[in-house]
């Protein structure tokens, strides 16, 4: 069983940053797809970014971006495949919702947005930002 924990999140103004933080433990763990969603009440959780977390393979810290969050949001991954983050910076009132980081083995591929895709959940987090 894998364990994710978020910590971060919270209340912004419009135009200002915040850090989630995404760390993966358990017997079963090992570097994978690690990716970010966010839901609001009433629509379906979207991806929002995913890095593949190998820290090995050439194609290891591969990521990927929805087209809504390209030049604001970035996902680094600590210098252990166990922890990855979510810098957001600039936000937007329509980045509100509760975020959600989750994991899969393998790279992240094409398809990385699917969230049927993706075995372990984290508990989520608020993200609140006003304008």
């Amino acid at each position: 069983q894998v364990h994710l924990v978020e910590s971060g999140g919270g209340s912004v103004q419009a135009g200002g940053s915040l850090r989630l933080s995404c760390a993966a433990s358990g017997y079963t763990y090992s570097s994978g797809c690690m990716a970010w969603f966010r839901q609001v009440p009433g629509k379906e959780r979207e991806g929002v970014a995913s890095i593949y977390t190998n820290i090995i393979l050439p194609n290891g810290g591969t990521t990927y971006y929805a087209d809504s969050v390209k030049g604001r949001i970035t996902t680094p991954q600590a210098n252990t495949k166990d922890t990855v983050y979510l810098q957001m910076n600039n936000l937007k009132p329509e980045d509100t919702g509760m975020y959600y980081c989750a994991s899969r083995t393998g790279a992240c591929g094409d398809a990385w947005y699917l969230n049927a895709r993706y075995n372990y959940w984290g508990q989520g987090a608020q993200v609140t930002v006003s304008s």
